[in-house]
């Protein structure tokens, strides 16, 4: 059923309710034209370039104050006729060819503000692309194609926590812009590896800090420091053998006791090693029981202080089995000699001779060694030809072989005391502390009588010999000390891997991702159109 139409005086009065709101509407908006200093007729002007009201005029104007100082020629040109409230289909033109040499913040300012003022100025899906990033939705779906930087993705993945899994083939587009801090988050989210080589992307100044974070065993020492990199310094300063840097308690102070003989530390060490490492140690350890280890132990020289402090050998140790093994024998019958134990340094020293294939300084002493045992059984002739082997290859040992023989020319029960009194002190031969030693042992062996006697008649003898200047008739013993030392190296296997630098950017940072969303606002400048969009009917009764 059709609706009849209204009486007259229905009509009338509907008509006149309308003109009444015509006219107020006419008077609101010359009222805003007015307060804004705006008349209506620039106020229509304006309308033909897409911005409508006083209002927007006045921002209009303002952003191209801003724009015409980087406009040249015809661009400026139009500006400033607009500037004039005399724009013409010149102004989108000209505004879009300064943007387009504009930097990215500029871009993204400008469309930023051409949002705010409602200016017609961009496509619907440009403008529609804006106002979710100006109202903060981060989750627009954008096809590769329309995301030329990556920004949108970027974001995407960002508000939806994806970024471990941000498609890797847009990481060149977004690797050369992006904010170092955003980079660091997709570092730490596994989105960015070494296999992308980010720093090929990034300005020199950043290049270093990226290897130091992906790897670090590129990163060379002067990078090291220029990034005050304080771990790596001190790794270097370790492995190189020098004084790492102070910092107390750390894995290289443990390290650096593990390198000087130090098995208290072993437990705390532990607790800062890496699991394979604390495995490592653990071999090491259950090899002192049996004085056995497998090669790739014994061929780090700086573990041997830390094996020697653990390891007491119960017999003979075999001195072919590996070059620590021959080290441990030599000192094994040195220190045997020392407490006058004959029958186990016999033992130890027997095997060391029977190593023929030793290294020569290590054989010299082994002779020697045989030889002085021979000595003091008053085997002179075996001792001679112990002696005569090495003989030629340094003084100490001829200077042996010299004692030997004249000893042999003095009858059995004229000869002295065959021992080297410093040796009975347990001390090389022609030590200088040799008086402190001897009142130490003396306070320890006070109620021992025969020790004591020992140790007075080594006294005796040796204040003769620096009385008379004559220490020839000593037995050298050893041949060089330095033979007996341990190696002064690092432990380089229990070094733990280079630990990547901890980023130095903040986690998740609102100011880059605010760069992100600028980034992508500035993305959106192939919408900027030649000519405004046409307003619907609700956008004219909006901005009339």
């Amino acid at each position: 059923m059709t609706t009849p139409p209204p009486a007259g005086g229905a009509r009338a009065e509907a008509v006149a309710r309308e003109r009444e709101r015509l006219r107020a509407l006419r008077e609101r908006r010359d009222a805003e034209s007015a307060d804004a200093g705006v008349d209506g007729f620039t106020v229509r002007r304006w309308r033909k370039v897409g911005v409508f009201g006083a209002q927007a005029v006045l921002q209009a104007h303002t952003l191209l104050r801003q724009l015409a100082s980087l406009a040249q020629d015809a661009a400026h040109d139009a500006m400033a006729d607009a500037l004039r409230d005399e724009p013409d289909d010149r102004l989108l033109p000209a505004v879009r060819t300064v943007l387009e040499q504009a930097g990215q913040t500029t871009v993204a300012a400008t469309l930023t503000a051409v949002h705010a003022g409602g200016f017609l100025w961009l496509s619907e899906v440009g403008e529609q692309r804006l106002t979710a990033l100006t109202a903060g939705d981060d989750t627009l779906a954008v096809s590769g194609s329309e995301d030329p930087s990556g920004a949108f993705a970027l974001l995407a993945a960002f508000a939806t926590d994806g970024t471990a899994t941000f498609p890797p083939r847009m990481l060149p587009r977004v690797l050369p812009w992006i904010p170092l801090s955003v980079l660091d988050d997709l570092i730490d989210a596994g989105a960015v590896g070494p296999e992308h080589q980010p720093w090929q992307y990034r300005a020199e100044e950043e290049h270093a800090y990226l290897k130091a974070r992906l790897v670090p065993d590129q990163v060379t020492g002067e990078q090291a420091i220029a990034l005050k990199w304080t771990e790596r310094q001190r790794r270097d300063a370790f492995l190189a053998g020098g004084e790492p840097l102070p910092l107390s308690g750390d894995v290289y102070d443990l390290l650096e006791r593990v390198a000087d003989g130090d098995a208290s530390v072993v437990n705390e060490l532990e607790r800062k090693l890496p699991r394979d490492l604390v495995l490592r140690l653990r071999r090491l350890l259950d090899g002192v029981d049996v004085g056995n280890w497998d090669r790739d132990i014994w061929e780090d020289r700086g573990l041997w202080r830390l094996i020697f402090s653990l390891w007491e050998p119960k017999v003979a140790v075999n001195p072919s089995r590996s070059p620590l093994h021959a080290l441990m024998a030599l000192r094994q019958a040195y220190d045997l000699l020392c407490l006058h134990d004959l029958a186990r340094a016999s033992s130890q020293i027997d095997k060391l001779v029977s190593f023929e294939t030793a290294d020569p300084t290590y054989r010299a002493e082994a002779l020697n060694f045989h030889a002085y045992t021979l000595l003091l059984r008053e085997e002179l002739n075996e001792a001679a030809v112990a002696l005569q082997g090495i003989s030629g290859s340094c003084e100490p040992a001829e200077s042996n072989l010299r004692m030997i023989e004249r000893r042999r020319t003095v009858p059995r029960n004229d000869r002295t005391a065959a021992s080297n009194p410093y040796l009975d002190l347990g001390l090389p031969h022609g030590a200088p502390s040799w008086e402190v030693r001897y009142r130490d042992l003396r306070r320890e062996h006070v109620h021992d009588v025969d020790m004591s006697a020992r140790l007075n008649s080594a006294m005796k003898r040796i204040r003769i010999a620096e009385r008379d200047e004559d220490w020839s008739g000593f037995f050298v013993l050893p041949l060089e000390l330095d033979v007996f030392e341990l190696p002064e190296e690092v432990p380089v296997t229990l070094v733990p891997p280079l630990a990547p630098l901890t980023r130095r950017t903040t986690p998740h940072s609102s100011e880059s991702q605010v760069l992100v969303r600028q980034r992508a606002i500035a993305d959106l400048l192939p919408h900027l159109l030649n000519t405004p969009r046409r307003p619907d009917r609700n956008s004219r009764m909006h901005t009339q």
